[in-house]
């Protein structure tokens, strides 16, 4: 028997030691159908329905400026209901300079009907995805 034979035997039979080899797989349970949902108080809104809004987040390259978080950027969209916010890079290329922006923006999600008022405020339709 050869030397590889040997090796491969041996590797065999020390993954079998586990017990992996005979080990039976249960099979997963069946899928359980889905409850319909509860009927809500207020119309549900489709993606269609809302937009992204974003200002930049006052951050600047070499540690320059200081970043506005999100919280506190959102009282600038008081009256406009904000459904989720998050911090997102532009994607842009920035120039590589001391006190030019890092592209950082705080991106918010509002219902469609009401981004001409975030725009009133400074506000712009995100469009960097």
């Amino acid at each position: 028997m050869g030397i590889m034979q040997v090796l491969f035997i041996s590797l065999l039979l020390a993954g079998c030691a586990q017990g992996h080899c005979r080990r039976q797989v249960d099979a997963p349970a069946a899928a359980q159908p889905l409850a319909p949902p509860a009927a809500a108080a207020s119309p549900v809104l489709t993606d269609a329905d809302h937009v992204l809004v974003y200002k930049y987040d006052g951050s600047l390259q070499c540690g320059m400026g200081k970043p506005i978080d999100l919280d506190t950027m959102a009282k600038d969209l008081k009256g406009i209901m904000v459904s989720s916010s998050v911090k997102k890079n532009d994607g842009l290329m920035h120039i590589q300079v001391c006190g030019s922006t890092t592209g950082m923006a705080n991106v918010y999600e509002i219902p469609a009907k009401t981004l001409k008022k975030a725009e009133a405020k400074g506000f712009k339709k995100w469009s960097f995805e």
